[in-house]
């Protein structure tokens, strides 16, 4: 129902890659290009700065993503919303999470799902991604929801949000006083990881190589198996540790953890719902849909 080129531009400004945007929407680069060029001529406006093989957003084009996502959020909901009318939805469903998305996002939307959805029971399982992952082969889940994707081709993927592992000290230790620390600086301190098998530690352990450095070359003083050990661990320690930015909002409301920038590393992940391949349409469907309407502001 929306303008197509709205979307196409959405996609480039995500992806800032025409190519990537391309394959994802199913057509062709030069398409791709003449959209965009035609909302640029609509509004006279330049919505990217290009150099060489890299493109990035201007004023106008940052602009322009801002309604871009409000307008496909209010269609998002509206789709949900009247697509509800016509469903008189009951049963149970089974949903796996890794551990972040358990403690700290799903609460929010179940409750809401519930009060919407009454008849509906929810059981949830909290796990790694590994674990989560098992548990939908066994059938043991109807859904999953984890950190990235895997190479299992038995699964598809549907993406959720985006998530920010910052790096995070108690609050007065000793590099909370510099605006920002060197890659190199970090591993004199001591760190707490997650365990093997998590996707949290897949994640980092990918970003500090891209850097330059091995998750093996960090001293490591304890692997915990949540975010929330973690957490208490590191407030009651001159630990480091890298935690989901969604697990320390309150922290850092009360002033009891900082936040470490380090120049030149940013840890991200996405959060994707993830099902057997060939599916048809469930409750997960359903779930998965008011999960993606759900408002987190």
């Amino acid at each position: 129902m929306f303008d197509f080129r709205l979307k196409v531009f959405f996609t480039v400004a995500k992806r800032l890659n025409f190519t990537k945007a391309s394959e994802e929407l199913y057509i062709t680069q030069p398409a791709v290009t003449k959209h965009i060029k035609e909302i640029e001529h609509y509004f006279k406006v330049k919505l990217f700065d290009r150099n060489g093989t890299k493109i990035k957003l201007t004023p106008a084009g940052e602009t322009l993503l801002q309604y871009a996502e409000q307008v496909f959020a209010i269609y998002q909901n509206m789709e949900f919303e009247l697509n509800a009318f016509t469903q008189n939805k009951s049963g149970a469903i089974r949903i796996g999470a890794s551990t972040t998305v358990a403690q700290y996002l799903l609460p929010l939307i179940l409750a809401a799902f519930h009060h919407k959805f009454g008849s509906v029971k929810v059981q949830l399982v909290t796990g790694n991604t590994e674990q989560i992952e098992q548990a939908l082969q066994n059938k043991n889940i109807d859904l999953g929801i984890i950190e990235g994707r895997s190479r299992n081709t038995i699964f598809k993927y549907t993406p959720f949000v985006k998530d920010e592992l910052v790096l995070v000290g108690k609050s007065g230790h000793p590099l909370s006083k510099k605006l920002s620390v060197k890659i190199e600086d970090i591993i004199k301190y001591s760190f707490l990881l997650r365990e093997p098998g998590s996707g949290t530690l897949e994640v980092i352990a990918h970003a500090l190589k891209q850097a330059g450095i091995k998750i093996s070359d960090l001293n490591l003083e304890m692997q915990l198996d949540s975010s929330e050990s973690i957490k208490m661990y590191l407030l009651n320690s001159e630990a480091l540790a890298f935690l989901s930015i969604y697990s320390i909002f309150k922290e850092l409301k009360n002033n009891e953890c900082t936040v470490v920038d380090v120049k030149g590393l940013t840890v991200e992940r996405e959060f994707n719902f993830i099902r057997t391949q060939g599916e048809g349409e469930s409750l997960s469907d359903l779930f998965i849909k008011f999960a993606l309407s759900y408002n987190f502001k």
